[in-house]
């Protein structure tokens, strides 16, 4: 499916086959693209999804943690961290859903291989797979937060809840079904983003508000480094993180967009099927980042304005229940249950997407490193014992972190913060190589991907540096 053969002798030795994936071009599935913007929102979805997930641990913990960590003088860094990754979001989908390639088969694509199993395999190949047992703690970290959310409700001790939640994710996902995770997803995401911006809208008719002078440190663009371990966490783990791009492509598989369009080419029709389920994207992906930012951005200026200035700070067991002081202190005491329930909500929501995009991913790992054949691979068997296996250990690396949350996350956004440069450089690469030049974005688009690639390569040296040197 790829435009251009192999580009150098050792991609010639171990070539990536380009026999048509079922799973995202089944014969026969092709479906003329709605032409009207109203049309295009019957067909969103994936943007529900992965917003579950987005709206989950880095904005309760990390951004709000930023904000009453720093007060407002990051307040600049939201924005970046929101929009700037939207665009690979975007592009490297785009990629996917025109060529058929899923995400793990496009990462396969890149030069350079190392010894594998069963031969040589793509070395991002390998360093997904450092990816996904470095994000196994953030994984422990959400159980546990959505377990202290539930422990604020109910008075169970966190350790109970987050084993009952750990339990009830593998119920629901073990399903295998995407309109039914779906539709879980939008209920959840929108009950709680509606509750944070109710209190943010309150916080101004209290001694917290918001002034002109803290917007204006706000937007400043000052970066204190003494913060900047907590900023490129947040980073990662704000707006879509390097999973959740990766998890899009697979939620617009299971949506259909790429079986829409087609696998062959010499269609006359083809062009204009790719373009048009190109815009339905592009919606989607512009939904995402509307959810987002309206619902990222109240959780710092909650934490900057509350908690900052209360001298608060989210940590240990009581994360959740100092946290729940943005509310507290705006709406009353009485709003501590709504805190609770929607933080509970919504760390388990993230729980379901991340868990359930995982589920997706796995499969491609025993296709690429040669344990299963990409025809015949019994992708739901797979996606079954994987959800099944996961909450339970992430539950038990929440235990064995003394049930520090915020610890678990940090440790996983770091390492996710410092591989989206890899994952923007291989959108430029696989767009320019492997991309049919007809559905390829104009120069704008291709020149913000770009400038991100060299802003999130400059961000990842800086971060190895403080790591490593100073």
């Amino acid at each position: 499916m790829s435009e251009t053969g192999p580009t150098n002798a050792t991609e010639a030795s171990m070539p990536v086959t380009d026999a048509i994936d079922p799973y995202t071009q089944a014969d026969g599935a092709t479906l003329p693209p709605p032409t009207t913007f109203v049309e295009r929102l019957k067909h969103l979805g994936p943007s529900v999804i992965v917003s579950g997930s987005i709206v989950g641990s880095g904005e309760i913990f990390l951004t709000s943690g930023m904000g009453a960590t720093a007060g407002f003088v990051l307040l600049w860094w939201v924005f970046v961290a929101c929009w700037s990754k939207s665009i690979v979001q975007a592009e490297l989908t785009r990629y996917c859903i025109t060529t058929g390639d899923t995400y793990m088969r496009a990462l396969h694509r890149l030069p350079g291989r190392l010894p594998g199993p069963n031969g040589p395999v793509g070395w991002p190949i390998w360093l997904a797979v450092a990816g996904f047992f470095i994000g196994v703690p953030g994984l422990g970290g959400i159980v546990g937060g959505a377990g202290q959310g539930f422990e604020l409700l109910t008075g169970i001790p966190a350790s109970i809840s987050a084993a009952v939640i750990a339990l009830v994710a593998i119920a629901i996902l073990a399903t295998g079904s995407y309109r039914y995770i779906e539709r879980v997803m939008l209920f959840l995401v929108i009950g709680f983003t509606a509750t944070t911006i109710l209190s943010a809208v309150m916080m101004q008719f209290t001694d917290f508000r918001v002034t002109s002078a803290d917007l204006s440190t706000g937007f400043a663009f000052d970066f204190p480094l003494e913060y900047a371990a907590l900023a490129i966490a947040m980073y990662g783990y704000t707006g879509v993180n390097s999973g959740e791009i990766a998890a899009y492509t697979y939620w617009c598989v299971e949506k259909g967009y790429p079986r829409y369009i087609g696998a062959d080419r010499d269609d006359p029709n083809w062009v204009e099927r790719a373009k048009g389920w190109i815009k339905v994207l592009q919606t989607d992906v512009w939904a995402t980042l509307i959810i987002l930012t309206f619902a990222t951005v109240p959780f710092f200026i909650l934490g900057a304005g509350v908690l900052f200035e209360s001298g608060a700070k989210p940590e240990g067991i009581d994360t959740v229940k100092v946290l729940s002081g943005m509310f507290t202190e705006t709406l009353g005491d009485w709003s501590l249950w709504v805190f609770a329930l929607g933080a509970f909500f919504i760390l388990f929501s993230t729980t379901i997407s991340g868990v359930g995009a995982g589920g997706r991913v796995f499969p491609d790992y025993a296709i690429e490193f040669g344990f299963a054949d990409r025809q015949a691979i019994r992708r739901r068997l797979w996606t079954r014992v994987y959800v099944i296996a996961i909450p339970i250990l992430a539950y038990a690396l929440y235990m064995l972190s003394a049930q520090r949350p915020i610890l678990l996350i940090q440790i996983s956004a770091t390492f996710a913060a410092i591989t989206l440069p890899i994952q923007s450089g291989a959108t430029l690469f696989l767009q320019k190589r492997h991309m049919d030049p007809r559905v390829k974005p104009g120069m704008p688009m291709y020149v913000a991907l770009w400038a991100t690639f060299i802003f999130q390569l400059c961000m990842t040296c800086f971060v190895l540096g403080f790591l490593f040197f100073f």
